[in-house]
C-alpha cells in the first residue's frame, strides 16, 4: 500500500507540474533565487529582471535511463584512472615507468611546486571532487577535461533544491550536492565531526557567494564547516584555527578553492602546506599539481603507456576512457628524427611528422582544439582555447606557434574537435513574458563526491549553449538546469 501511494503520490507531483503553466514555474525559480544566483557572471546582455545569470527553464534536462546508468558508472571509472595517474606520476619519479611522463607532468612548474606533490604524507591521496565535463554528442558523451576544482556547486545545488521543491525528481536529489560534500571531507579524515575550512582566494573571487552559501546551508545544519579567506586562517604551534563567534576553532581539514599555479599569491600558504606536511591538517583537494593537467588525456591514448592503463584499469573501464577521451596530443616544440611520427596523428591518410604542418590544413582538416593543459591562469574557464576550424588560417597557424613556443612554460595540448549534438530546451524570455524553445548543443557536468573510496553521483548540471557558440560553458545566453531521468521524450 505504501508503494502504491508512494507511486501514486509521484504521479500526481508530475501530473500537476505538466499541468502547472511553465511560466510561472520560471517566475517562481527567479523569485526564489538569490539575485545573481550565486554567480554574478556576465549580465550586460540579461533583462534586468533576472535574479539568475542564465536563462531559466521550466524543468530539469531530461536524460534517458541508459545515460543514466552510463554515468553512475562513469564516477568508478574516473575514480580509477585518478588512482592510476597518481600511481603512474610516482612511478616514472622512480624509473619504474618512463621518465618522460613525470618531465611533462613537472613541466613549467616552480620546483617547490613539484616537490610539493611529491611528499610522502600526500602519495596516495586523490581529488575527494570529481567534474568532468561531457558533451553530449550523437556518438555518446565526450570529455572536455577533469575538473577537481570545479566552481558550480554551491549554485548547482541551490537550483537544484528549487526543482526538487517543484516535484521534480532530480539526479542526486535536492540534497545531494549539499549533503555530500561534507560526507567526503569528514570521510578523509580521522575525525568524527571535522572541522572544515572552505578557503576561498582572490583570484577564485567570483565563486565566493556560492562556495558561502554551501557553507552557511551546512552550518545550518549544525556540521562545523566555514567559509574563509585566506588571510582569516590563523595557526600556531599545534596547527591551523579560525575565529567563529568570537572562539578560536581548531582546523581540521581545508578544502581548498584556490588554484596551485597561485599559491604564491595566497595569504597564510605556508602554514597551511607546513601543517599538511605534518599531517596536522587534511588538504583538499591536495596539493598536486600534476593530477591537474589535461595531458592526462594526451597520455591515457600514448602507444607506449598501455599495457600500464591495461594492468591498472578493469577492461572496461579502459574501454569507457578509450570512447570517451577525445584523440589528444602534447604540444612539444622538440623535432622528431625523420623516421619517426606522431602517433596516432593524421591528416587525409598521411602520418605526420611536424607541428608545423598543421598550419596549413583546410577548414575541414583542422578541426582541432588546442588548450593550455593546467598550471596557468589560462588553462581554466575555457581561457585560452583555440578550435581551428573556427580561425582562419593565418590565425590559426600563429595560435599553433604560440602553443609550441609555450611549451618550456605552459605545455599546451591538441585534440580532435568533436561536435556537441543539438538538443531542445525550453526557457522563459523576460523580454517577451513567454516560454520559448532552443534548439542547442550541450554540456553535461556530473558531481561525483568520493566518500571513503565510493565515488557518488551527488548531482549533474546540464548547460544548453546556443548552437552557434563551439566553446560551451556558463553564459548568459545559455539554459542552465538540473538534470532528472525520463524514459519518453521531452513533450514539446
Amino acid at each position: 500500500y505504501r508503494i502504491l501511494s508512494t507511486f501514486s503520490l509521484e504521479n500526481q507531483l508530475m501530473s500537476l507540474l505538466t499541468e502547472t503553466d511553465p511560466r510561472e514555474i520560471c517566475l517562481q525559480i527567479n523569485a526564489s533565487s538569490p539575485a545573481g544566483g550565486l554567480f554574478e557572471g556576465d549580465r550586460s546582455h540579461l533583462h534586468p529582471d533576472s535574479r539568475l545569470p542564465w536563462r531559466i527553464s521550466p524543468e530539469p534536462f531530461w536524460i534517458t535511463p541508459e545515460q543514466h546508468r552510463y554515468l553512475e558508472n562513469l564516477g568508478s571509472t574516473l575514480h580509477a584512472f585518478y588512482r592510476a595517474t597518481n600511481l603512474l606520476y610516482h612511478q616514472s619519479v622512480k624509473g619504474i615507468q618512463p621518465e618522460w611522463v613525470h618531465q611533462y607532468l613537472d613541466q613549467g612548474k616552480p620546483q617547490e611546486i613539484v616537490e610539493l606533490g611529491r611528499m610522502n604524507r600526500l602519495k596516495s591521496q586523490i581529488p575527494l571532487v570529481i567534474r568532468p565535463d561531457l558533451l553530449l554528442t550523437d556518438e555518446g558523451f565526450r570529455v572536455v577535461e577533469l575538473d577537481s576544482v570545479p566552481g558550480g556547486i554551491g549554485f548547482t545545488a541551490q537550483v537544484s533544491a528549487l526543482y526538487a521543491e517543484l516535484g521534480y525528481d532530480l539526479i542526486g536529489g535536492g540534497e545531494g550536492l549539499i549533503d555530500g560534500f561534507y560526507a567526503a571531507i569528514a570521510a578523509s579524515t580521522k575525525t568524527e565531526r571535522p572541522v572544515v575550512a572552505l578557503v576561498v582566494s582572490d583570484e577564485s573571487e567570483s565563486y565566493r557567494e556560492e562556495m558561502q552559501w554551501l557553507a552557511d546551508t551546512l552550518e545550518s545544519r549544525g556540521l562545523p564547516i566555514y567559509c574563509r579567506h585566506p588571510r582569516d586562517i590563523h595557526f600556531d604551534e599545534e596547527g591551523l584555527s579560525l575565529k567563529s563567534d568570537g572562539r578560536s576553532i581548531r582546523i581540521d581539514a581545508v578544502y581548498r578553492f584556490f588554484e596551485l599555479f597561485d599559491l604564491k599569491n595566497i595569504p597564510k600558504a605556508d602554514p597551511v602546506v607546513y601543517f599538511a606536511k605534518k599531517n596536522a591538517v587534511r588538504v583538499t583537494p591536495p596539493l598536486k599539481a600534476y593530477l591537474e593537467e589535461k595531458m592526462w588525456l594526451a597520455l591515457f591514448h600514448h602507444p607506449l603507456l598501455q599495457s600500464f592503463w591495461s594492468r591498472e584499469l578493469s577492461k572496461e573501464a579502459c574501454s569507457t576512457l578509450d570512447d570517451l577521451i577525445p584523440k589528444s596530443w602534447i604540444l612539444d616544440d622538440r623535432p622528431l628524427p625523420p623516421h619517426a611520427v606522431i602517433p596516432g596523428l593524421e591528416v587525409a591518410g598521411q602520418a605526420i611528422n611536424a607541428w608545423q604542418t598543421l598550419e596549413h590544413l583546410t577548414k575541414k582538416q583542422r578541426e582541432f582544439v588546442v588548450k593550455p593543459s593546467g598550471f596557468s591562469e589560462l588553462a581554466y574557464e575555457s581561457r585560452g582555447v583555440s578550435i581551428g576550424h573556427d580561425l582562419a588560417e593565418e590565425e590559426w597557424a600563429e595560435r599553433l606557434q604560440e602553443a609550441l613556443d609555450s611549451f618550456s612554460s605552459t605545455p599546451y595540448i591538441i585534440q580532435k574537435f568533436h561536435k556537441a549534438a543539438r538538443h531542445t530546451a525550453r526557457y522563459y524570455d523576460f523580454n517577451n513574458d513567454e516560454i520559448r524553445p532552443m534548439r542547442g548543443r550541450v554540456l553535461v557536468r556530473p558531481y561525483y563526491y568520493v566518500v571513503g573510496d565510493e565515488p557518488r553521483l551527488s548531482g549533474v548540471q546540464v548547460i544548453v549553449c546556443p548552437p552557434d557558440k563551439k566553446l560551451l560553458h556558463g553564459m548568459v545566453d545559455a539554459i542552465l538546469m538540473p538534470c532528472a531521468v525520463r524514459e519518453e521524450p521531452a513533450p514539446f
